[in-house]
């Protein structure tokens, strides 16, 4: 039976960069995911902002053109708001190779990756997988999703509030416009969320995400009927990818961390409850978990793990789960007509772009300051 210092479940984004970053710190860490393949099953759609781009290293090559304009519709698509940054604001990724890149330097480092391995239970004794051997954690890192079992297993809190999202990938047969993030805002088709259109320079993504309780004909339903007029769309070649799954977007959880684990990713809610992006916040909680990982498997103080309290990131974006709560109450078409007009006046635009376009991140956590805080 093997020991590991860590076990990473889930090789996500989140996953991936957190093993490279204990392996990198001497920790002897293992990742298993249930998929054969990093470039299936992919959910996201990849959008990468400003802040991120800026913060991390990603490979050039997986990353389509900078996009600067983003364009707000009404339920009437008609005379949208144009937004527009004086930089490059989003580049759409390749997620598949960003995957590979994540995995490539994650085993550089020293992590082992498994996949094909399905995680079974790890509440009491060796972790259990589905046809292989039974492995002895000294701490396991939860990044299997947004209905993560690990969280089940470790007695953690579980994300409760959720969008259902789904989106169309379809090559381009070429780019004849200057690359623009058309966003839809009409609850007939994204109730309490909505609408996108963006290309990341290879493909067009055609997507829309909502509460699933107010989806009344299906995700799959309302986005074939926006795919089949949606703004900004160029004209598809090739074969369609369809993508989707739930997206959460209560928040941080309180309770993301105990002595036998921790939380990552979507499986921690590291998610703007927002605008529901994921990318961003999932590798800025991973360098937090894992410099506390670090500090907690070295020093075998469980005061170390209090850095990593969900209940003091959540407190750093009570405006956004208001507004959230706020988006997610429009369900009359008039009432967003209204809202989007509200945005055409300078101070609706300054929020808008605010928004959109800020330079903050979420959460915005210091892991060296917060670790070196911890009693």
């Amino acid at each position: 039976m093997q020991t590991v210092d860590v076990l990473v479940v889930g090789a996500g984004l989140a996953g991936l960069h957190t093993a490279r970053l204990l392996a990198e710190q001497g920790l002897d860490v293992m990742v298993v995911d249930r998929r054969r393949s990093l470039s299936v099953g992919v959910r996201t759609t990849g959008i990468f902002v400003r802040r991120t781009l800026d913060d991390f290293d990603l490979p050039d090559a997986a990353l389509g053109p900078g996009i600067r304009d983003v364009l707000l519709y009404p339920p009437s698509r008609r005379a949208p708001i144009r937004l527009t940054s004086d930089r490059d604001e989003y580049r759409v990724a390749d997620m598949a190779a960003i995957y590979e890149h994540a995995r490539r330097t994650a085993e550089s480092a020293g992590a082992r990756i498994h996949l094909g391995v399905r995680y079974i239970e790890a509440s009491t004794g060796p972790v259990r997988f589905a046809g292989a051997e039974p492995v002895v954690a000294r701490f396991i890192i939860g990044a299997d999703g947004a209905r993560s079992r690990v969280a089940r297993d470790l007695g953690l809190d579980v994300n409760r509030r959720f969008l259902v999202g789904a989106e169309i990938v379809h090559p381009i047969a070429s780019r004849t416009t200057v690359p623009a993030f058309h966003c839809v805002l009409d609850p007939r088709i994204a109730p309490g969320y909505l609408g996108w259109v963006i290309d990341d320079g290879w493909h067009t993504h055609v997507g829309v995400a909502g509460y699933p309780d107010a989806m009344r004909t299906g995700v799959r339903h309302l986005l074939d009927a926006f795919a089949a007029d949606a703004p900004g769309r160029a004209a598809p070649t090739g074969p369609i990818e369809r993508r989707g799954g739930p997206i959460p977007v209560g928040g941080v959880l309180k309770r993301l961390v105990c002595p036998a684990g921790l939380l990552v990713g979507d499986a921690a809610g590291a998610v703007s409850p927002l605008t529901a992006g994921g990318l961003d916040p999932c590798l800025r909680m991973s360098e937090l978990a894992a410099a506390v990982t670090v500090a907690y498997l070295r020093t075998g103080d469980q005061h170390v793990l209090r850095a990593y309290d969900g209940g003091a990131l959540r407190t750093r974006f009570r405006g956004r789960l208001l507004l959230r709560g706020i988006f997610a109450g429009m369900r009359s078409p008039a009432a967003v007509e209204a809202a989007v007009a509200a945005l055409r006046g300078r101070a609706g635009r300054a929020v808008a772009a605010r928004i959109l376009f800020g330079d903050g991140s979420f959460p915005d956590v210091d892991q060296r300051r917060r670790t070196r805080s911890a009693p």
